[in-house]
């Protein structure tokens, strides 16, 4: 197919390219590079030095004869993106193009709008340019489990059946979000649901959990530099458990936020992008939208910086954990049971979180070590004040 991927110079996008490219689909990225500038903005870097787009996509095409057009600009910008979708002719666009960290929405007011304006305002006008220009491409949105926050119930994948008073409708699933991020993502939720509904759109919605990893087959097969992946631990985009390995690492203590209760799902990168590609390969009936939760296990923050501490005793780490001050409002002892078959029914084959993964993690913390600035480790961004400090 021809696929566009929005946002496809980031984490999960540029690996997605690079997977969906090996495997014979025809993939254009459309980004714009802002979260290069936030990078600037806040004074931070990926732990694993990263290239510029166009070198990344010109050591691709030397190293497999697949090129990947680039289309630089904003999805906010509809001229620019309908003229994009225009000249590339998607059969499926994937959404990865957001504003993803919840610190960082949470800063102060500006950082709010700027992730809200940012998020809806690029997800609507994708639905526009589907409309008017492709409507029969479909839209595979990367969502997040963080809408549906941590119910006292089971979490099932995008829809709930319920009976009241005697009568009985299957609706969207209650959303309790827990950052101004989180409720762009459940605003996006709502406006593609409609959008489908009022157009005859086709679109899936992938609630996915937190993610971790660094490598995928690409980066490993070509072993280049240049193709590798980026790998955040400062606070504002640093997930837990890739900051954990890093922190070990570089002798910090492992910063667990609270009591260390907070379950979550979580997922290694190498099933983020098959999931997307199982999510391309069986798109939504038209007028519908359809919700996958991409999650393969289930972890408490302390469960995982316990894990990470055993994985680094077999380096000669003597990792220790710090319990800091949750800096989130958010309940730290809850109930967490998340569904999440759908994509397994679609032939996932997870790859779960294990000792060999954990030393691998380790293993690119020690080799990138040197480039960790200890003063971005700690929180510094409340959810009460915003950012406190640096």
């Amino acid at each position: 197919m021809r696929v566009m991927i929005v946002g496809g110079d980031g984490y999960c996008g540029f690996a997605t390219a690079m997977y969906l490219s090996k495997r014979g689909h025809e993939v254009a990225i459309l980004d714009s590079l802002i979260r290069r500038h936030w990078d600037n903005e806040l004074g931070i870097e990926s732990l694993t030095p990263i290239s510029s787009t166009g070198k990344r996509l010109q050591r691709w095409y030397e190293l497999t004869g697949k090129r990947i057009p680039f289309y630089m600009g904003d999805a906010c910008n509809y001229p620019f993106l309908v003229n994009a979708v225009r000249e590339f002719g998607p059969d499926a666009i994937v959404h990865f193009g957001e504003q993803r960290a919840a610190p960082f929405s949470m800063i102060d007011r500006e950082h709010a709008v700027l992730t809200q304006v940012n998020n809806v305002v690029g997800t609507l006008n994708l639905l526009y340019a589907i409309r008017d220009e492709c409507p029969d491409c479909h839209l595979v949105k990367l969502g997040t489990m963080g809408e549906y926050g941590t119910p006292n119930i089971d979490i099932e994948e995008g829809y709930i059946t319920v009976e009241y008073k005697g009568r009985k409708d299957t609706l969207p699933y209650p959303k309790q979000p827990g950052s101004f991020y989180h409720l762009s993502k459940v605003h996006d939720s709502h406006n593609i649901m409609f959008a489908c509904r009022i157009w005859d759109l086709r679109a899936t919605d992938l609630n996915q959990g937190v993610v971790y990893g660094v490598h995928t087959a690409e980066t490993l097969e070509m072993e280049d530099e240049v193709l590798v992946n980026r790998l955040d631990y400062d606070e504002t985009f640093g997930t837990v458990l890739n900051r954990f390995c890093i922190q070990a690492a570089v002798g910090h203590p492992l910063t667990v936020y609270g009591k260390g209760g907070q379950t979550r799902g979580f997922i290694d990168i190498r099933d983020t992008v098959r999931c997307i590609e199982i999510a391309v390969d069986n798109p939504a009936p038209k007028g519908k939208m359809q919700v996958f939760n991409q999650i393969t296990e289930q972890f408490s923050v302390l469960q995982l910086a316990e894990k990470v501490v055993e994985a680094g005793k077999a380096l000669g780490i003597r990792a220790e954990i710090n319990h800091v001050d949750n800096p989130r409002i958010e309940a730290e002892e809850h109930y967490y049971n998340a569904a999440h078959t759908r994509l397994l029914d679609l032939g996932l084959q997870p790859h779960f979180l294990s000792e060999s993964l954990l030393d691998s993690l380790l293993n690119v913390a020690i080799h990138y070590k040197d480039r960790v600035d200890p003063a971005h480790i700690k929180p510094v961004t409340t959810w009460s004040v915003g950012r406190i400090s640096g």
